[in-house]
């Protein structure tokens, strides 16, 4: 498989970072929002095929009512049944203390916890039925226990740029969430476009004040969705405000199931394949083989027979002819 990319040549970076960390979260956040059930065996066969391409971070799955998310329903088989790297850190989401106790019971086949809630009241009480204070409370706990276990933890605040049923969200609001995640002891803290609202500028902005309110000592990482198609846009606006770390599903699989108050779901995680074709032919390296990622995203496509929103999918990725001698 080539690690060869054809990538900008004016040796002018932009302002860029010469590397970015990626979290695939489709074996959560995507097959969780699919309509489909994959059998037990096709998704440890997925995720170690993901793994296969290089990526080193992988959000594998969550414990969760198998009533309310029939989808993951076999996390602790899923889990135990693995076969992945050592350098692949294996995450799963924790909705509250109960999914913690089953997710203990299999420590020994994962290493971090996502824990999360939204940045605005309507779509944490349609989410969670929960206030956001309540939710932070039972968040404190959650990642006190985890930390007890050794874990490595990581807060999301959804909605973290729009809300489809509040409108506009303040930074500072979204940024006093982030300081009692990271001082209930966070390492990570992801914001989420949740229903794919926000914008290139906002995004820069809202970044560099991310940076400010934390500190350096808390990893931020940004999590698009594509659904207004400015998802790629976004991502960029990121990197050049200093962000190195993204979440991204492979062939846009997922979204958001509470998409607002017309009942839409809101779909369309920022496509893995998409970003690392991106941020490959720009000069920014990842560590992951695009061909072994397209072959991953072939299976998950012919397994659920259906077409993907992968651009790069169905167009391939970039050709370039070899250059003329000189």
């Amino acid at each position: 498989m080539s690690q060869v990319h054809a990538i900008n040549t004016t040796g002018d970076r932009g302002g860029l970072p010469q590397r970015v960390h990626l979290r695939e979260v489709g074996p959560r956040d995507g097959f969780q929002n699919e309509p489909e059930v994959l059998a037990t065996a096709d998704k440890v066969a997925l995720i170690e095929a993901l793994a296969r391409s290089g990526i080193t971070r992988l959000e594998v799955t969550s414990f969760v009512r198998a009533e309310v998310i029939p989808q993951l329903a076999d996390a602790a088989q899923v889990l135990r049944t693995l076969e992945l790297p050592d350098a692949v850190s294996v995450s799963v989401l924790i909705p509250n203390e109960r999914g913690l106790e089953q997710a203990l019971l299999v420590r020994e086949r994962f290493d971090e916890v996502n824990v999360f809630l939204s940045a605005s009241e309507a779509h944490n009480r349609h989410n969670v039925n929960r206030s956001v204070d309540q939710s932070l409370d039972g968040i404190g706990r959650l990642l006190a226990r985890a930390g007890d276990a050794g874990l490595r933890r990581q807060g999301t605040i959804a909605t973290a740029f729009g809300c489809p049923y509040e409108g506009r969200v303040e930074p500072r609001r979204v940024f006093e969430i982030a300081r009692a995640l990271r001082d209930a002891g966070c390492e990570e803290i992801a914001f989420g476009d949740t229903t794919g609202m926000a914008n290139p500028l906002q995004v820069a902005d809202f970044f560099g004040g991310a940076r400010a309110a934390l500190g350096e000592q808390v990893e931020l990482t940004a999590h698009f969705h594509n659904t207004r198609g400015q998802g790629l846009a976004n991502v960029f606006a990121a990197l050049q405000a200093g962000v190195t770390s993204f979440e991204s599903s492979f062939g846009e699989l997922g979204g958001c199931p509470s998409g607002g108050p017309d009942g839409q779901p809101a779909t369309g995680n920022i496509a893995t394949e998409d970003l690392v074709s991106m941020l490959h032919e720009m000069g920014v390296e990842t560590g992951i083989d695009l061909d072994r990622l397209l072959d991953a995203t072939r299976t998950v496509r012919d397994l659920l027979g259906r077409p993907l929103g992968s651009h790069v999918l169905t167009a391939g990725p970039v050709a370039w002819s070899a250059p003329r001698p000189a």
